[in-house]
């Protein structure tokens, strides 16, 4: 994020685009609705299904899924139309404007209302309501990146903000809500195939010297593979092993049947877990870890905030902390980890890391802080691109629409979307063993609007059938009209169907994102 989460409770609008807040992020939904119910904040949803966030809402743009770049080149052409612009701030602050321009100039609200369905009319005031706001700020999740055009909505929502000065200014910005507790934590730590901890890149020389010095040995100096490319490589051979912590891609990546295929063509797997999860099932060795709640440590969360963890109970049998068996796996093959502690790592992280070189422990002892913090009498950083912009003037970039990868035809004639309830998390490898959350939600479901329901016969509960180019998957029915007509949405939590055998790879050339949100399904009752 570029804000901070306390400020979406005093800015004065509050956009929400790809994100089902309230099931996904509840404490942050607690934020928004207080903002709309006791502060008097606006709050425009752009989502295709109608969520809870909707009740609250002052304008809901319900757009195809996939068409979300035209969606906000549709906004900004309204924007410049009617000259709502922040003149000054793109003249003093920006570049690449004159670019932007001339590509919107097209994305008039009844164009973009023949590639969305969002009424003309609707776009025009959501336009004028965020550019006319004091201060607004723009969150987003999943729903925005899991396409092959993640880049250029993330982009797009970039542009929207710089368009009306809405970039480093507190109660603005673009803030991505991250899908899990250590999302922005691991990404700082280098948990990435291209950047070193703090975002330095593998293909600088002097980064890579900087870290070949601290680590004592030679690095790569280029980027390495995605989790998709991954399983391409281990499928051609090109990957013998593979060593996954604490992600379950046999429920979590798109097209499990090619995932499985890949998993179990390796000649080596290891799988380090809380649980036996669906992929530790098929490995040679499973690490048993440690808890949040058995470990020392540091979460960072989604708004750049540098957390203390700290342990309450031993981890039961022979489980250990992440770190410590890493280290000791690393000495064993020939390279000596001798760290004595998960500080000791930190303080190694401070010494290479340059937006993480203020914080230590003592700091943390006194409540977190949100990096960039360099210094160690630096307070943190609260907002990003105060005054200036990191990379000196923000860059608008000019992007045209395209569509999704596969769209419904006459064989595959719906749209399937995924995403999260809110009793179960990710993949239910813990949430699915709390007998709560399993009486809340104890089954996987299908939504279907009533219009599609009715025309295949289907009743609430009848066990449905859906089809894609890649298998097929069996679940029951719920018919609600928070999905439109024509798109189908079921959650991944549960393996008994797993909705991922049916989603496409195809990746976003830049992110390498897979396209997770869209797909074309064929949808039959079973009898």
């Amino acid at each position: 994020m570029t804000n901070s989460i306390k400020e979406l409770e005093t800015t004065d609008l509050i956009l929400a685009t790809g994100t089902n807040t309230t099931e996904n992020h509840p404490v942050v939904a607690k934020m928004v609705k207080r903002a709309v119910k006791f502060n008097g904040a606006k709050l425009i949803v752009i989502d295709p299904r109608k969520i809870d966030l909707v009740r609250y809402a002052d304008l809901w743009l319900r757009q195809h899924p996939g068409t979300d770049v035209a969606v906000f080149n549709g906004l900004m052409h309204v924007i410049l139309n009617e000259g709502l612009e922040a003149k000054e701030y793109i003249r003093e602050r920006t570049e690449g404007f004159d670019a932007l321009k001339e590509v919107v100039a097209k994305y008039t609200p009844e164009y973009v209302e023949s590639i969305s369905g969002v009424p003309a009319k609707d776009l025009v005031r959501a336009a004028r309501m965020y550019a006319q706001a004091p201060r607004a700020a723009i969150i987003y999740a999943m729903g925005l990146t899991q396409h092959i055009t993640g880049t250029d909505n993330v982009k797009s929502v970039a542009n929207l903000a710089m368009l009306c000065g809405n970039v480093g200014i507190e109660g603005g910005g673009v803030n991505p809500l991250r899908g899990q507790n250590n999302v922005q934590g691991a990404c700082d730590m280098g948990a990435l195939p291209n950047v070193f901890s703090g975002y330095q890149s593998v293909e600088s020389l002097e980064a890579r010297d900087k870290f070949e010095r601290a680590w004592k040995t030679k690095l790569p100096d280029k980027s390495g593979l995605t989790i998709v490319e991954m399983m391409h490589a281990a499928v051609e051979g090109k990957i013998k092993a593979m060593y996954i912590m604490g992600e379950n891609p046999m429920l979590s990546d798109p097209d499990l049947t090619h995932v499985e295929e890949a998993l179990k063509s390796l000649d080596f797997l290891v799988v380090q877990e809380l649980f036996l999860s669906e992929t530790a099932r098929l490995a040679d060795c499973v690490f048993p870890v440690a808890s949040f709640a058995e470990k020392d440590g540091t979460f960072t969360n989604t708004e750049r905030r540098v957390q203390r963890i700290r342990k309450a109970v031993d981890p039961p049998g022979e489980a250990k902390a992440d770190w410590e068996i890493i280290a000791q796996v690393a000495t064993r093959m020939g390279y000596p980890m001798d760290y004595h502690s998960a500080e000791d790592i930190f303080e190694e992280i401070r010494k290479v890391t340059p937006s993480y070189a203020g914080i230590s422990y003592e700091r943390l002892e006194q409540g977190g802080l949100q990096w960039p913090c360099p210094t160690t009498d630096h307070p943190g950083t609260r907002f990003l691109h105060k005054d200036k912009f990191t990379r000196g003037k923000g860059l608008f970039t000019a992007i045209e629409y395209i569509p999704p990868a596969e769209l419904p035809d006459e064989e595959y004639p719906f749209l399937l979307t995924t995403g999260r309830v809110l009793y179960h998390y990710h993949t239910g490898t813990m949430t699915r063993l709390s007998r709560g959350a399993v009486e809340r939600y104890p089954e996987s479901r299908a939504e279907i609007n009533p219009v599609d329901a009715r025309r295949l016969n289907i009743g609430e509960g009848d066990e449905i059938r859906l089809t894609s180019r890649r298998g097929e998957v069996r679940v029951k029915a719920t018919i609600t009209e928070k999905s439109p007509p024509g798109v189908v949405f079921m959650n991944f939590h549960f393996h008994e169907a797993p909705v991922n055998i049916l989603t496409n790879p195809a990746l976003d050339p830049i992110g390498k994102i897979p396209e997770l949100k869209v797909c074309a399904v064929r949808v039959e009752k079973v009898s």
